[in-house]
């Protein structure tokens, strides 16, 4: 990977890959800000539209034309999902198809693009990786950085990603409001509530945030880094039954059989994505079908589904500032000299929360897997420790002030 010291002046271009989230837009809204600060040797930023596959069809946009004052900027942090539209592209191996990378850089070229940023999570840092591959092999100057997204928080390198905050703080809120909800009865029932989570269980840890309020959380917490076991689970339950009538149980969609089978393979098309990953969900439905036929009390499942990514009314003010801060920074890096890299958080303290935001090389960390930590992971493997309470707690603290139209959240558009 190229690190050159001289000034490169062109121009640049942004886009966003794989999953929406609720501060994806904040972090374009940053590298739209560092453009703006470097603009001597930046002149012009554009945008894809959905992602590499809208570059190589043409569809660009000069994002001065629609960002030129501090309102739209603002409005774009407050918007969730991907302004710019999204895709899941995967680009093929530079050595095995150096035609596809020649007529990429053409059409770089062709517009004088001398940066590129791709806002994204593994799969986006894998384009970023093999774009940084083959400019090595070329004479054109070009310094590519990849800017960190997923609400998954599995990327490897960094203390956390942009996005995970505010999915977490939504699912922190829904969870606590799950609790106050299934207290009122007394008549025995379970409810199972399945959050996102292939591989890494972050998300359904963060359901247990609400004990460090008030002491009361889900009874059990089940994480992809743990083997599911049947007769284990059917056990925690009717000892949860034992204590207390309403039990309240968060599962990760991507939790496994001992077989390395999804619980919820059986519910399951099979289908997978570019990047082959399986479609999930469905552990939930499994869950309650194997409480309702074993234990035969009252239980049902329920699926966060999409909002915890796109709730951006709960949007965590750190993540979004966080977010904002990256994307200003991955332009700074890239002006001064840095190519192949993603920008990265180091938290340096805790109590107070503290961070610097520095990069790592980029082919270290594609494709790679950050899981949820054993000293994270009770020993019975069915909830969290107070170290992972304590570290998931700074990411979602504030809250940003939502402009709101008639009741209802504005949000920007193209």
């Amino acid at each position: 990977m190229k690190n050159q010291n001289k000034r490169l002046i062109g121009n640049a271009l942004v886009g966003q890959s794989g999953g929406p989230t609720a501060a994806i837009n904040a972090t374009l809204s940053g590298v739209i800000r560092g453009v703006a600060e470097a603009r001597e040797t930046v002149p012009t930023l554009y945008g894809m539209r959905y992602g590499i596959e809208g570059f190589l069809s043409g569809d660009v946009i000069d994002l001065s034309k629609y960002f030129d004052d501090e309102k739209a900027l603002s409005l774009l942090e407050q918007t969730p999902a991907a302004a710019l539209g999204s895709c899941r592209k995967k680009l093929p191996d530079p050595s095995k198809d150096p035609d596809f990378f020649r007529d990429l850089v053409k059409r770089f070229e062709e517009l004088n693009i001398r940066y590129f940023f791709y806002i994204g999570g593994n799969d986006s840092m894998d384009t970023v990786a093999k774009l940084t591959a083959y400019l090595e092999t070329v004479s054109y100057e070009m310094r590519v950085i990849g800017v960190p997204k997923t609400i998954d928080n599995d990327l490897v390198g960094t203390d956390h990603t942009p996005g995970f905050g505010s999915a977490a703080k939504y699912i922190a809120v829904t969870v606590s409001e799950y609790l106050r909800d299934c207290a009122v009865y007394r008549v025995p029932a379970v409810t199972i509530i399945e959050i996102m989570g292939r591989d890494a269980g972050w998300l359904t840890a963060s359901a247990a945030l609400p004990m460090a309020i008030d002491g009361i959380g889900p009874d059990y917490i089940y994480l992809p880094e743990r083997t599911f076991d049947r007769e284990a689970f059917l056990s925690d339950v009717r000892e949860a039954l034992k204590k207390h009538p309403n039990v309240v149980i968060a599962i990760s969609e991507g939790i496994r059989f001992a077989d390395g089978e999804y619980v919820g393979a059986g519910s399951q098309s099979g289908a997978k994505d570019v990047f082959g990953h399986k479609y999930l969900a469905g552990a939930g439905k499994v869950l309650e079908s194997i409480v309702r036929e074993e234990i035969g009390c009252k239980v049902r499942s329920a699926e966060l589904s999409l909002s915890q990514r796109c709730a951006a009314h709960l949007a965590s003010a750190t993540d979004l500032d966080e977010s904002v801060a990256i994307g200003r920074r991955a332009v700074s890096l890239a002006v001064d000299g840095i190519s192949g890299h993603m920008v990265t958080v180091e938290r340096t303290s805790s109590e107070p929360y503290a961070l610097t935001i520095g990069s790592s090389a980029v082919g270290a960390i594609a494709n790679q897997i950050r899981s949820v930590p054993s000293e994270f992971i009770n020993e019975r493997g069915n909830h969290v420790t107070e170290a992972c309470i304590r570290y998931l707690l700074p990411l979602i603290e504030g809250e940003r002030q939502i402009v709101y139209d008639r009741g209802i959240p504005k949000h920007f558009h193209f």
